[in-house]
């Protein structure tokens, strides 16, 4: 009630057309007036010298008003905001991101500066896309070598384990050392993941089907049991183009770190939810149908400082020994692959709020 309020409370802008037209109307009285007055004053003072310079006096006054007004006009209602809408596109290009065109005070020029920032707004939101697919692309590479490198030593040391427990080598030894090789092998699976290129089927899918099979999967495994987990699937949601395989991994691995960051006793929330593209998708205009899948925890959330490191390889907010640091760049380079993005924030929790946004199979 508040906000509506407000909205109604708030001046609406005048019209450049009708400030033009009144401003030039009202400084079109005041020549005719002076011309008035000046032909008024002719009889009295012609043929006297005083006169005729009085009278071109009234005639240069005139002119000069008429001028002077006019050159306000102008410079308030146009050239002012102009050149501030110049000035702020000239600092977003010389990299001052955050600068806006301010209101240009008229409703016209109002809705120039608002288009302009609309405009900016997806250019720098397609320039992030840019740079974060071509970091993936080069991270992938990267991984793709180090899996291809560590996986054949460390099969040779798998053999080689092998040979000492069979030479009756310490069993407490043998078995650590196993421990560690399948550590590494999970990473290396997780580089494998991140780095291999997912351009298979696409199917229809539902993503609500998706979100429940995520979670009864891990309901299964008992991993969900320390938390108080809600589900909220909304109601004839469109349909995405994907891989069922590798959109259910990207929700097991949110889920899975949201039950880690609530603790044991924590909520953590999970939903689909239809919505629109909002900034331009890979596959999809700004705008477009869309889906977005949120999951929410109560945990001690994600500082604003490291939100954008949190999905680059390796980078872990967890202790040593209980993170590889992949699991969050899988999750981006499966929604990347899918022509999606995903975003951080705040949860209403209190934690981290991890939102997935997929173009609908419809909106390309």
């Amino acid at each position: 009630m508040a906000r509506a309020k407000g909205a109604a409370g708030r001046r609406e802008a005048p019209s450049l057309r009708t400030e033009l037209l009144f401003n030039l109307a009202f400084q079109a009285a005041g020549a005719l007036l002076l011309a008035v007055v000046s032909a008024a004053l002719v009889p009295l003072f012609w043929g006297t010298a005083l006169g005729l310079v009085l009278l071109a006096a009234l005639v240069v006054a005139d002119v000069a008003i008429f001028i002077v007004l006019g050159r306000y006009l102008i410079a308030r209602l146009i050239t002012r905001p102009m050149d501030a809408l110049v000035e702020a596109t000239q600092a977003v290009a010389e990299g001052e991101l955050g600068r806006r065109a301010p209101p240009g005070g008229t409703r016209e020029l109002d809705r120039l500066a608002a288009s302009v920032n609309r405009m900016t707004e997806r250019l720098l939101d397609a320039q992030g896309l840019l740079l974060r697919a071509e970091k993936l692309a080069s991270v992938g590479r990267l991984a793709a070598g180090i899996a291809h490198e560590v996986g054949n030593p460390l099969a040779s040391i798998g053999n080689y384990v092998e040979v000492l427990r069979r030479r009756g080598a310490d069993s407490e030894i043998v078995a650590a050392i196993e421990r560690e090789i399948a550590r590494i092998d999970t990473i290396v699976k997780s580089l494998l993941d991140y780095a291999r290129p997912r351009g298979g089927q696409r199917d229809p899918l539902d993503v609500g089907d998706v979100v429940s099979g995520a979670v009864a999967l891990l309901d299964a495994q008992g991993v969900l049991r320390a938390v108080a987990l809600e589900t909220d699937i909304g109601a004839s949601l469109p349909h995405v183009s994907g891989d069922r395989a590798a959109l259910e991994q990207v929700i097991v691995n949110l889920l899975l770190n949201a039950v880690d960051a609530a603790g044991a006793g924590g909520r953590v929330v999970a939903r689909a939810e239809a919505a629109s593209a909002g900034g331009p998708l890979r596959d999809a205009p700004a705008g477009a149908p869309a889906v977005r899948i949120v999951v929410e925890d109560g945990g001690p959330g994600v500082p604003d400082e490291v939100r954008e490191r949190v999905f680059d390889p390796f980078y872990t907010t967890k202790a040593p020994g209980h993170g590889t640091g992949l699991g969050l760049a899988i999750v981006q380079r499966i929604v990347h692959d899918h022509g999606g993005r995903v975003d951080v924030g705040t949860s209403s929790l209190g934690g981290a709020a991890f939102a997935v946004t997929l173009p609908s199979a419809g909106a390309a």
